[in-house]
């Protein structure tokens, strides 16, 4: 076998399908994961520096944004291993289906529950981020709104009289007591906060946590429809070497039939 021969055998044995629903859960979680906690630790500093100057009243803040942070840790590393175990899966199916191909088809009992079981887990984990997606767009839609504010007040169209009395509570949204000082953004204060770093780096590294959230969906969708045609496949390769199995001990066994008659004729004519 040549050089070419090789390396065609050896693309064909390659889980396509699986490669990219894995290319793309990488990208999707390091999105995710990796914005996602930078772009918590800016919206702290943001809230430290402009909404909240005494640490006691965001101190509960404080602990829920480390302990998301900590979740991200935990996310990013489950899924690095997760995605590879399957795409080996997918290599196991797919080796299984070439043997089917040359007759020599092997696959056990436990080797489909392994599939159906993968199936059920990543059922699961689309359903968790679906929910961590739609979670992921609140502090997008916070952001968007204040960001809206200020270019609404730099805006010459706007004709704004009293710029002082457009205001930013994010005491309404929940994220700080209203015994928080100041608790609130307005006018010209206002506006340099949408000119600081911290909200211009959080809000744009929101927006691409949100897509890596997105991005990491379409992955576990494009993972439970390999997994359960991987699984629909199996189970029907399985019945038909049943059936073929069957088949061939039917014909042994007539053949069998059919030389122990013709040795008793041979023997009556004797």
């Amino acid at each position: 076998m040549g050089c070419f021969e090789c390396c065609i055998k050896c693309l064909g044995g390659v889980p396509y399908a699986s490669l990219v629903a894995t290319i793309l859960c990488f990208s999707g979680v390091a999105l995710f994961c990796g914005c996602g906690h930078v772009a918590l630790t800016g919206t702290l500093t943001m809230l430290e520096n402009h909404f909240s100057r005494v640490t006691s009243d965001h101190a509960t803040l404080t602990l829920v944004i480390q302990i998301f942070q900590y979740i991200i840790y935990g996310i990013a590393s489950f899924f690095f291993v997760y995605a590879i175990i399957l795409l080996a899966e997918g290599f196991y199916t797919t080796s299984a289906i070439k043997k089917e191909l040359q007759s020599d088809f092997k696959t056990t009992v436990c080797g489909r529950c392994i599939t159906a079981f993968f199936m059920f887990l990543t059922y699961i984990l689309f359903l968790a981020f679906l929910a961590i997606f739609g979670f992921t767009a609140i502090p997008v839609f916070l952001f968007f709104n204040m960001w809206n504010t200020c270019a609404a007040m730099r805006s010459p169209d706007a004709n704004i009289t009293s710029p002082e009395s457009i205001c930013v509570d994010v005491r309404q949204y929940g994220i700080i007591p209203y015994n928080a000082t100041p608790g609130k953004a307005c006018g010209a204060t206002l506006g340099e906060i949408c000119n600081t770093s911290e909200f211009y780096l959080s809000y744009h590294l929101y927006i691409v946590a949100l897509a890596g959230a997105g991005a990491t969906v379409i992955a576990l969708i494009h993972y439970l429809m390999i997994l359960a045609a991987n699984w629909a496949y199996l189970k029907s390769a399985v019945s038909t070497h049943e059936y073929q199995d069957i088949k061939t001990k039917d014909d042994q066994d007539l053949e069998a039939e059919a030389r122990s008659k013709e040795g008793q004729n041979s023997s009556s004519y004797s």
